[in-house]
């Protein structure tokens, strides 16, 4: 049983929800620059990771060729998604899952909250997700008298601390041991007055809090990592365990993923199960991987649906430069590799999807003109270190450059006049465009050595270069140009040369 749109959507349908960000990258960055506590506890943790992560992929001799074939399948998965998706649909629903297909945020949230709604319930416990982070899952569930609890302990700490995730994987990286205690002596219900920031004891208090709502829990929601078309099966990866409870516990299970999490079969795990541990916490393999296929009589949910999610996705995908970044296993290796993460935070980006990959990600999903999203594509030095960590080869700075390309295009669009940008790039192309331009130009060279003064340095630039020297000074230009001196240089040879004959 299915519930398909049979309706004609208009084209490109742009995701909704927390993709949208509503301050430009530096604004925000600039303001989470001087949180230093913040920092200090994300470089702490980020090298932590990286390192271990290094370690592990050490071990193995083929990593090169694993991420290769990591690469392959996804790209594979993108380029037959819609068969894909058909065929996937067939054997869940054959097994007894019913799906659901959202075109955006809203229509993903209205049919979570009624199937709640029909279990009679204003309760659900959560398995971490991104999908549901990404459509505002949490807030509207509470606008609908549903309390919705979250049973990772990252999202847990976030959640009790009023607070958004930061981080893909570790939701609560911006946090220390001292706040998460603070923040579970102020929030969380029946806690020890004594509690230390031991994390044992922390672990212990939070697995105390969780276990009453796992026991009553009539519904559960999920996410998935992974979704097999060859047997309409769905995999969560997790760590703590809390996951499984979900997975097997409640008698209705609702799981909420994007469409583009498909892989064609079961032999497909072989490959990501090595990629995902490994390039995510540091790890030979996941504590616990739980895997299940719509309904088994007697054994776990007996109610079970799921939400197939595009918000955006097939905007993204139909972009030819920008749809690898649909190749994303959500591991954040680029985020823990970042230089510009690792000092803004996640907060910085706005989006449910921080660092590297929300840089592009969140634009090709709204599209470029979407707010202030058309900022996330600079928020990189393009130095590579994110495509090296990428376990599925996304060349991230190549969209970033093709996602500022689209800005910088769709501006263009907007305005009657010609920007500073045009302009300059208009002048630099009727000066590289000859020789004889170029050297007319070099003439005003003199001019330069006067603007920089005494110390022959340029501290100051008007209009749009203004930004380069506020961090920087530019050298008083030389006295003659390199066309005049080899011309001057070689013509003194060449007289010689005929007075010696």
């Amino acid at each position: 049983m299915s519930g398909v749109f049979m309706g004609m959507p208009s084209l490109p349908v742009f995701g909704d929800g927390n993709l949208h960000i509503d301050e430009p990258f530096p604004a925000a960055a600039h303001r989470e620059l001087g949180n230093t506590q913040m920092r200090a506890n994300l470089r702490h943790a980020t090298h932590t990771i990286r390192d271990k992560r290094i370690k592990v992929v050490g071990e193995l001799p083929d990593w090169e060729e694993l991420r290769d074939a990591g690469a392959a399948t996804k790209n594979q998965v993108m380029a037959n998604l819609p068969a894909l998706l058909e065929e996937f649909e067939k054997n869940f629903t054959a097994r007894g899952g019913i799906i659901h297909w959202a075109r955006d945020a809203d229509e993903a949230n209205r049919i979570v909250s009624d199937l709640i709604k029909e279990q009679d319930t204003t309760e659900v416990v959560k398995v971490k997700s991104m999908a549901t982070q990404e459509i505002g899952l949490n807030e509207y569930l509470e606008e609908q008298g549903i309390s919705a609890f979250e049973t990772d302990l990252a999202e847990l700490i976030v959640q009790l601390g009023h607070d958004k995730p930061s981080h893909i994987l570790v939701p609560a990286i911006h946090k220390n041991r001292t706040e998460v205690r603070d923040i579970f002596l102020a929030e969380m219900p029946n806690v020890d007055p004594n509690l230390t920031d031991e994390p044992r004891l922390l672990a212990m208090a939070a697995r105390e809090h969780l276990r009453r709502k796992f026991l009553s829990a009539k519904v559960a929601v999920s996410g998935a990592n992974f979704a097999l078309a060859d047997s309409g099966t769905l995999a969560v990866v997790e760590s703590e365990g809390n996951g499984r409870m979900c997975l097997t516990l409640p008698e209705t299970l609702i799981t909420v993923m994007g469409i583009e999490k498909l892989l064609p079969a079961k032999e497909d795990l072989e490959v990501f199960m090595q990629l995902l541990p490994r390039s995510s916490t540091g790890e030979r393999m996941n504590p616990y991987t739980s895997l299940w296929t719509g309904v088994t009589e007697g054994d776990g949910p007996q109610n079970v649906h799921l939400v197939m999610l595009d918000n955006g996705r097939t905007a993204a995908l139909a972009d030819k430069y920008g749809r690898t970044a649909l190749n994303c296993i959500r591991c954040s290796a680029c985020m823990n590799v970042c230089p510009v993460y690792e000092r803004t935070g996640g907060h910085a980006y706005g989006s449910t999807y921080p660092g590297p990959i929300g840089a592009i990600l969140s634009p090709l999903l709204t599209g470029i003109k979407s707010e202030e999203n058309s900022s996330l594509p600079y928020a990189s030095s393009l130095c590579g270190a994110c495509f090296d960590a990428c376990p599925v080869k996304i060349n991230i700075p190549e969209i970033l450059v093709h996602l500022r390309g689209e800005d910088v295009d769709s501006r263009r669009g907007e305005k009657k006049l010609p920007s500073q940008m045009d302009l300059m790039m208009k002048g630099a192309q009727w000066a590289f465009s000859s020789g004889k331009n170029l050297g007319l130009l070099e003439k005003g060279l003199p001019l330069g050595k006067l603007a920089a003064g005494q110390d022959k340095k340029i501290k100051r630039l008007p209009g749009i270069a203004a930004g380069w020297t506020q961090s920087r000074d530019i050298p008083a230009p030389p006295s003659q140009s390199f066309r005049d001196w080899w011309k001057k240089e070689h013509q003194s040879e060449a007289t010689t040369m005929k007075q010696e004959k």
